[in-house]
C-alpha cells in the first residue's frame, strides 16, 4: 500500500508517522525546502528559540502523544509560569480569572479592565431573555448582545485575536470554541454555560497543566518526527511541488513541478486550503470552490534578546494580550526566559521575549521593513512593560496567509468538504484549515484521516510510475 501525502507541515508529518506506524509505504512531498510548516526554530543571540507555534495544548492528547512517540517524552516542560497580562487602558492588568476564551463567568476581577457601564452590561446576561443558540454564529455577536461589546473589544477580541489573528464578530462560536457552542445550547444564560465549561475543566487531574513546550522549542518536535519517518524508510523529499492529481484505474497519480508523476493506492492532502483547492479542482470542484473561500491572516513575530544587566526590571508573568481597539502595533508579547525555564537556562545572561504583529484587515505593519517592526515592537513594550534597553539581536518572521479564518459556518463547510471527497476513495484533507489551528488539533485531524485512508484502501501497493 502506497501512501503520498503532501505537505510537510505538522499534519503532514503525523499523517506520514501513523500511516508507517500502520505498515503503508509513504511518500512525503513538500514543496519549500524545509519540513515543520509553522514549527520553526531559529537563533537569537545565539538563543535556540520557537520562531512560529511555541506551545502545544496538552490537554488534548494528540501532540504530546506525538512527541513521546518519536522519543521527545523526556523534553516535554510545563511553562515555568502560567500568570499573563492584558494591556489596556494603559497598564499591565492581571488576565481575569474565570472566564473561557475571554467570556467571563462573573463580573469580579474585571475592574480597569472594563469601565464601570463594561461591569454592569454582564449583569444583564441574566435578564434577557434564555439563550437560543443555532447551529452557528459569532463569538464576538452573542457576547456582544449578551454582556455588552467592551468584553468583545476587551476581552474576547485579544484572545481569539492571538490564536486566529481574525475578527471576533466573524469567528464561529462552533468550530472556535465548540465546548462553550454546546454548553451555550444547553443553558438559559451565557453566565451560566461559561460556569458548565468552567467546571468540566475542574474535574481534570489538580495541577495538570494547559499547555506544554519542548526543551529547545516545539520546533524541535518536526526534526523528532522526520528521523522517525527515514529510520522507518519512508521517502521524504523537499523542494517538490505537486501541480496535479488525478484519479487512475489503479488508485491516483499526482503531478509533480520537476515533471515526474508519482502513482498511488492513496494520496492525503495537508496543505492550506487554498493548495488543495487547486489540487482538488479538476477531480472535486465542488470541495475545490468551499476551500477556496477559507480566508487567511497574516502575521508575523519580533523576537528580540536583551542582557539582563541592561534591563532595569525583567518583565514578570508570561507575557501579555493587547486589545485591537486600544490602537497598538502589537497585538501580544510572550516572555520566552520566563516562560520556559529551557531558554532561560540557555543563556543565564540574557532575557528573550517575541512579540506578534498582525491581524485580519490591518496587515498594514507587515508590509514595513524588518528594522521599523522593530523599532515598533520596542516602543509597545516600552509603554506596556517599561522595557527601555536596546536589544542586542533581534529576528523577525513573516507567516503570510498562516491563520486560516474559522468564519461563522466553518463547521458546515468542512462537513461539506468531507462529504463530497467522501466519494472519492483514497483521498483525505487534514490540518489547520479543518479542525483547529492548533498542534494538537492538527496532529488529531491528521491521524484522524491517515485512519481514514487506510479503511478505505485496497491492500497491494501500487506501482510508482514515471513520466
Amino acid at each position: 500500500m502506497h501512501v503520498i501525502v503532501v505537505g510537510g507541515g505538522i499534519a503532514g508529518l503525523a499523517a506520514a508517522h501513523r500511516l508507517v506506524g500502520a505498515g503503508a509505504r509513504v511518500t512525503l512531498l513538500e514543496s519549500s525546502g524545509a519540513f515543520g510548516g509553522k514549527l520553526r526554530t531559529g537563533h537569537v543571540a545565539g538563543v535556540q528559540v520557537d520562531l512560529g507555534a511555541e506551545s502545544i495544548l496538552a490537554r488534548r492528547p494528540e501532540g504530546v502523544g506525538l512527541a513521546r512517540a518519536v522519543g521527545l517524552g523526556d523534553a516535554l516542560r510545563p511553562p515555568a509560569v502560567s500568570s499573563a497580562a492584558i494591556w489596556t487602558r494603559g497598564a499591565l492588568r492581571p488576565m481575569p480569572q474565570g472566564q473561557v476564551m475571554g467570556v467571563p463567568s462573573t463580573a469580579a476581577s474585571l475592574a480597569g479592565v472594563l469601565s464601570d457601564a463594561g461591569l454592569a452590561q454582564i449583569a444583564r446576561d441574566s435578564e434577557l431573555p434564555p439563550l437560543a443558540v443555532g447551529e452557528d454564529e459569532a463569538v464576538g455577536r452573542l457576547v456582544a448582545e449578551r454582556m455588552g461589546p467592551e468584553v468583545v473589544d476587551r476581552l474576547v477580541e485579544p484572545l481569539l485575536g492571538g490564536v486566529y489573528a481574525g475578527d471576533a464578530y466573524r469567528i464561529s462560536l462552533r468550530s472556535a470554541v465548540p465546548r462553550l457552542w454546546e454548553a451555550a445550547r444547553a443553558h438559559d444564560t451565557l453566565l451560566a454555560a461559561v460556569r458548565a465549561v468552567q467546571r468540566e475543566s475542574a474535574g481534570r487531574a489538580p495541577g495538570e497543566p494547559v499547555f506544554a513546550g519542548l526543551e529547545g522549542g516545539v520546533g524541535t518536535l518536526a526534526a523528532a518526527v522526520v528521523a522517525d519517518l527515514t529510520a522507518r524508510g519512508a521517502a521524504l523529499e523537499t523542494g517538490v511541488a505537486v501541480t496535479g492529481l488525478r484519479r487512475t484505474g489503479r488508485g491516483w497519480a499526482a503531478a509533480l513541478g520537476d515533471g515526474r508523476s508519482l502513482a498511488a493506492d492513496g494520496v492525503l492532502l495537508a496543505v492550506p486550503a487554498p493548495a488543495a483547492a487547486r489540487l482538488l479542482a479538476a477531480e472535486a470542484p465542488a470541495a475545490a470552490g468551499e476551500l477556496a473561500a477559507v480566508e487567511y491572516a497574516s502575521m508575523a513575530i519580533v523576537t528580540l534578546a536583551f542582557r539582563r544587566a541592561d534591563l532595569a526590571r525583567l518583565p514578570r508573568g508570561s507575557g501579555f494580550l493587547v486589545p485591537a481597539v486600544d490602537g497598538r502595533v502589537i497585538k501580544a508579547a510572550t516572555f520566552t526566559s520566563g516562560k520556559w525555564d529551557w531558554a532561560a537556562a540557555a543563556d543565564p545572561d540574557l532575557f528573550v521575549l517575541r512579540t506578534s504583529v498582525g491581524r485580519l484587515g490591518d496587515e498594514g505593519p507587515l508590509r514595513w521593513e524588518d528594522a521599523e517592526l522593530v523599532r515598533a515592537a520596542l516602543m509597545d513594550l516600552g509603554e506596556a512593560a517599561g522595557l527601555s534597553a536596546k536589544p542586542v539581536d533581534a529576528v523577525v518572521t513573516r507567516w503570510l496567509h498562516g491563520l486560516p479564518q474559522y468564519d461563522v459556518g466553518h463547521h458546515a463547510r468542512v462537513e461539506r468538504v468531507r462529504g463530497f471527497l467522501a466519494g472519492l476513495p483514497g483521498l483525505r484533507v487534514a490540518g489547520a484549515a479543518y479542525d483547529g489551528v492548533g498542534i494538537a488539533a492538527c496532529v488529531g485531524s491528521a491521524e484522524q484521516a491517515a485512519s481514514e485512508l487506510l479503511r478505505t484502501l485496497p491492500a497491494g501497493p501500487a506501482e510508482e510510475a514515471r513520466e
